[in-house]
């Protein structure tokens, strides 16, 4: 299936995005530190029946430098100006952390552009303070070293995935690795200072969300563990939640096959919503 990758003027700069396939719209917005690519065994799936719009979030692989940061409502404006560029009057949104993060304020914000989401490895809560100060020091050292260079590379492995897809899945932990390390510290610095440190309290805007959402969790995700996958789910109405027993923060690029069974499965239930 052939692709086109195409840059969208958005309000935090040019995104790339990367569109392939035909039928109904699905935009899918990757995780912090991640690109496109994360969504590539998706793609290569549901292309044959959607057309599928792959992001490179802003600050994040072709998409511009980022110089500030922004606030959620900010990104979902980004979804909003993707949709109009490429023609799509509705989308059925995927996202992974960041991305759910992202999916699940534009599923509140504009209902009427939203036929499903499904939200991977999520939350609705701040970030712990934990959490906050890990990211910070992570960003400080980064830029002391010039980059997400050994042994920065750990804490992100670690962060991303857990030990059956350390132990038993060599080419996710490549392009994880590759991913993060093709990362410019600079750019990424303000969207980890927005997403993490400075993340908001969204559990009450998502219960404004009306439209069908799957809520997919990683048992082994030791970013967003299983309680606070839940807690996300549960500021959703009528939201289902799944979880995947051997896979971690990108469930999608760990265990793409069964990612893709859920997700087939769900929207085959809302169909007539296409």
């Amino acid at each position: 299936m052939s692709a086109t990758d195409r840059d969208v003027a958005t309000d935090l700069g040019t995104l790339r995005v990367r569109v392939a396939g035909t039928g109904p719209a699905m935009l899918l917005w990757p995780s912090l530190l991640m690109d496109h690519t994360l969504w590539d065994a998706q793609v290569a799936h549901f292309a044959p029946r959607y057309t599928t719009i792959a992001v490179d979030p802003p600050g994040h692989g072709a998409s511009a430098r980022l110089d500030r940061m922004f606030t959620f409502d900010e990104c979902a404006r980004c979804l909003l100006q993707i949709l109009d560029a490429v023609g799509a009057e509705r989308a059925h949104i995927v996202g992974n952390s960041w991305g759910a993060m992202i999916g699940a304020t534009f599923s509140a914000l504009y209902p009427e552009r939203v036929l499903t989401s499904i939200l991977m490895n999520g939350t609705a809560s701040p970030a712990r303070m934990r959490q906050r100060l890990e990211y910070s020091a992570l960003l400080v050292l980064a830029r002391m070293r010039g980059g997400f260079q050994p042994p920065l590379t750990r804490p992100a492995l670690t962060a991303f995935l857990g030990p059956t897809s350390l132990a038993t899945r060599p080419d996710v932990v490549e392009h994880t690795l590759r991913t993060v390390r093709a990362n410019d510290v600079g750019s990424v610095a303000p969207a980890v200072r927005s997403v993490v440190v400075h993340r908001p309290d969204q559990r009450g805007l998502l219960a404004q969300i009306r439209t069908p959402t799957l809520v997919i969790g990683g048992r082994e995700d030791a970013t967003f563990p299983p309680a606070e996958v839940e807690d996300m789910a549960r500021a959703i109405p009528a939201a289902r939640l799944m979880f995947v027993e051997d896979a971690a923060h990108l469930v999608a690029l760990e265990v793409p096959g069964r990612v893709n069974t859920l997700m087939d499965d769900f929207l085959r239930q809302h169909e007539p919503s296409r």
